[in-house]
This record gives C-alpha cells, structure tokens and sequence, in this order.
C-alpha cells in the first residue's frame, strides 16, 4: 500500500523543490539494500517546514525528508535530529517508521537528507477530522493522549538521548530560540508576540521535569492504522529535544483554546461533543494515567508558550513563501494566522491572575 491509496496529498514537486532524481537513485541503490534504481517522487504536500517526498521503488515505499534550499535560520530544519530519535524510538512503545540512513553529503541532491520506510495509515487532514465517525474521533483523540503520555515516560538516558538537549529551562531557552527565529524572519511589527516575548520568562513555572519532547504532536504528524483507531506511526520529529514534558501536552491542547472561525489550528467554537472528540478534561485524564502523573499543573502556562511558538514558526513559514523556498506553495497564506495565534496567547495570559502582566 502507498500514499495514492491512503489519504495523503501528493504532487509533483515545486520548481525550487526538484531532486536529481538519477543522483538520488544512484546513491540509495548503494545504499539501500534491494533499492531498485528505476522509482517514481513524488512530494507530499501541505508541509511548511522540511520537505517530504515518496520514492516507489519495485514493491516497496520510502520516504525522503531533506533540508529546504536557500539561506535558513540556525538550527533550523535539522534533519539529522529526526532520523538519530527516530532511530532511537525503534522498538519503543512510540511508533516510528524504521530509519534506513542519513546522507549528509550535499553534492547528493544538493541538501542532507535521510530516508525511512513509508508507513501505511491515515492522516487526519484537521484537527476536527472531518470524514471520519464520532466513535473514531473520540478513540483517536485519547490514542494520541496515550501515545504521548508513553513518550514522555521513555527514560531518554537508556535511548541513548543523553546528548539531545539540555534538561533544564527548556521553555526559557524555547522562548529565546524562537524570538530569535522570530526576529530573523519578521516581516511587520506584531505587538503581541513582543508581548508574549516580555512575559513567558517573567512567569515560568518550571519544576524540574524533563522528558523526550515532541515539539509538534498533532492528528497532522500522526498515522493511524487504516482498519482502526490506533497509532501507527508517529511523524515529524523536527522540533524534539530533551524537554519539558508539558510543553508537549500544552501543545496538544492548543486547538481547544484556538478560534475555529479564524485560523485552521483552532477547535474552540466547534461542536466536539457531536464531533467526538473529548474535552482538555477527558484528555488530561488519558494523558495523566498513561503517563504516570497524579497532576498536571500549569496547564495553561504551557498553552500560552506553545501558542507563542507556533506564531513564531508560522511568522517562518510565512517569510519562506514570501522568499519562495517554502515546502508548500500556500505558504504565504497559511502564514498569516501568526497574528492572531498571538493576540489569542496573550489574551489567555492577561486573563490568568495568578501570573505576573509584563509592563
């Protein structure tokens, strides 16, 4: 089974996103074993960061994620960080896809790169998954619950993470990476994130935690098996490092805080008790259990960081399609959400009476 007879929406890729297809195949026929040298690429659309192709070669699928061409911001899009945790989780209660190498040699195709088996599945589209039935929603809702509260109980140590990020202040050093990135990428002024720049180190609540982090776990970066409800494959491990583990969680409940009506991330203003999917509630309760915590505090805290830093990469993605070496050619559009992401974080900061309000 491929991409053509799952859900995923695939196309020829965009001029700036052109491989040397014969380089390619010369390259993965040495490498890979059985690798046939006559395959087809395809790039998967609807990506805004790393691109993602599918290469079909004889009865067998792979996936390509490689750096973006052009000039980019510091430790952006590191590809090299995907393919060592996706390696790392193999065998773990986290579904990955089996990692098969890492080309850092950019005479290949012009960027690094590595590659992975295609996992067969469905990928929700939206956050409200449209398409599906109400007894699905609800299952798949509490399978990410739980597959995230298994993540975050993985002693990273014993992966062999150690050296994959720093443990400690991560929101603090999130929040300095990605003003940063920011910064680097601003196209207009955009009080909010200033704002949200100003208050979130004023008013972390860290308490030591640290855990495997995700950075983006979302329906988007999930595959579900196509004759059920349960995960697959977990995708997309761009933004993982050794973390807090509720930045995570803060992250995944984002949606229910975020207007439905005015930006594509949002679930709040949906009916999700006809739709089935469960309430921060419901969710915190699967999330806790599997995870093995008696509370989760601070839960909003964590909502406003991730809402910041999701302004902070739409803010990206939206200078990229301005510069023309986006992933996806809507890229400008889907961009201009940041704005309101951010006036929507700092409204649910400035309604929290037990933290600081920057002056």
């Amino acid at each position: 089974m491929t991409a053509n007879q799952d859900n995923r929406e695939l196309g020829k890729p965009v001029e700036a996103l052109m491989l040397d297809e014969r380089a390619l195949a010369d390259y993965l026929v040495d490498h890979i074993a059985g690798f046939e040298r006559d395959c087809s690429i395809q790039q998967f659309l609807g990506g805004q960061s790393n691109p993602t192709y599918l290469i079909e070669s004889g009865n067998k699928a792979y996936v390509l994620r490689k750096k973006p061409p052009g000039d980019l911001l510091p430790s952006a899009h590191a590809v090299d960080r995907e393919y060592r945790i996706i390696s790392a989780l193999a065998g773990s209660e986290v579904p990955v896809p089996h990692a098969h190498l890492l080309c850092a040699d950019e005479s290949v195709i012009g960027q690094m790169f590595y590659v992975m088996d295609y996992v067969p599945g469905r990928v929700p589209a939206e956050r409200g998954m449209p398409g599906y039935t109400t007894t699905d929603r609800r299952d798949m809702y509490h399978e990410m619950a739980k597959v995230l509260g298994k993540l975050h109980r993985i002693d990273y140590q014993s992966a062999g993470l150690e050296s994959f990020g720093k443990p400690n202040a991560y929101v603090s050093r999130q929040v300095r990476r990605w003003a940063g990135q920011y910064t680097a990428s601003k196209i207009e002024e955009c009080r909010p994130m200033d704002e949200l720049i100003a208050w979130l180190p004023e008013n972390d609540p860290d308490d030591g935690y640290s855990s495997i982090v995700h950075g983006d776990y979302r329906p988007g970066n999930i595959i579900f098996r196509n004759d059920s409800p349960k995960l697959a494959a977990v995708l997309d491990w761009e933004l993982s490092t050794i973390g807090h583990p509720l930045a995570d969680l803060g992250y995944f409940f984002m949606p229910h805080r975020v207007d439905a009506a005015t930006t594509p991330y949002g679930l709040q203003g949906m009916d999700l008790e006809q739709l089935g999917i469960p309430s921060e509630t419901a969710l915190l309760e699967t999330y806790a259990s599997s995870a093995g915590r008696k509370e989760v505090p601070d839960i909003d805290y964590y909502i406003v960081f991730s809402m910041f830093r999701l302004a902070a990469i739409l803010a990206g993605v939206m200078r990229r399609g301005l510069d023309g070496n986006a992933a996806d050619p809507r890229a400008v559009e889907r961009g201009k959400s940041y704005q309101q992401i951010a006036s929507t974080a700092m409204a649910i900061a400035n309604a929290n009476y037990r933290y600081n309000t920057p002056t």
